[in-house]
């Protein structure tokens, strides 16, 4: 109970993405989450069928209820999916969450190739929440929305660098190869890899939300910047190695987020 995360993300009812990703990520690396909806998206592992809207104001006195009650030690940001749902969530954290550090996980494609970001919306995340975050996590397609088609992987990162105040951890899975090596990068000069060997596997639902959430957990409790990426790079690699043999779902699967808790057999 000592450690507190905040998602602020969509819904994911097959448990494999989203919010509930998150808390379960929360609560496997020793922290105790809390949740505001942005989005109600209609999906299972196969794809999304259908995106609802929540009102606004709804949104907005989900954040006011839980910063009148429980300040969050850090906060990690999902779908957003509009220009006003981000614009409203800027202006909220810009006044309440100064101190706390943020994970901004710039989610535009679930893994299905379904769009949850509006295009109109990308702007509007570059100007308005990447600024107020602590590090963001894109991957290559997310780079490319944010930063323009630069091939070379080294000057994406530092052109991403731009955008945020501190740091970068540009996501390397979509590159292909044998390797899923992503890229450090801070305001210090910190230009890092984190490396480790590509996991064959269809069940990668929720590998982006998984890892951020696993970045701000570790953040709630203290560890720097790098330290926390690395930390939840590992982690999420055990949960992915951990469910590669795994059958849940016909689409892409889940990883194994209690790959360290549950019983082996």
């Amino acid at each position: 109970m000592k450690y507190k995360c905040l998602s602020i993300a969509g819904f994911d009812g097959s448990g494999g993405a989203g919010i509930q990703a998150d808390l379960k990520t929360f609560s496997a690396l020793g922290c105790y989450g809390m949740t505001v909806l942005t989005t109600l998206p209609v999906q299972n592992t196969c794809g999304v069928r259908n995106c609802y809207k929540i009102p606004l104001k709804a949104i907005e006195e989900q954040l006011e209820a839980i910063f009148d009650d429980i300040i969050p030690d850090s906060i990690k940001i999902g779908m957003l999916f509009s220009e006003p749902i981000i614009e409203m969530v800027a202006n909220f954290l810009g006044k309440h969450a100064v101190n706390i550090p943020i994970v901004l996980d710039p989610v535009m494609v679930a893994k299905s190739g379904d769009a949850l970001l509006l295009p109109a919306a990308i702007e509007a995340l570059k100007i308005k929440l990447i600024p107020l975050s602590t590090i963001i996590t894109p991957n290559l397609p997310e780079a490319y929305a944010l930063a323009g088609e630069i091939k070379n992987f080294e000057e994406l990162g530092e052109k991403l660098l731009k955008l945020v105040p501190k740091a970068v951890l540009l996501k390397g899975g979509h590159s292909g190869g044998n390797t899923s090596d992503d890229l450090f990068l801070d305001q210090r000069g910190v230009r890092q890899y984190l490396r480790s060997a590509r996991i064959k596997s269809k069940n990668t639902h929720g590998t982006g939300c998984t890892l951020s959430a696993a970045i701000c957990a570790f953040l709630a409790q203290g560890v720097s910047l790098f330290e926390a990426c690395e930390r939840a790079k590992h982690y999420l690699f055990q949960a992915m190695l951990a469910s590669k043999e795994s059958s849940v779902g016909q689409g892409y699967g889940p990883v194994h987020h209690f790959y360290h808790l549950w019983p082996k057999n």
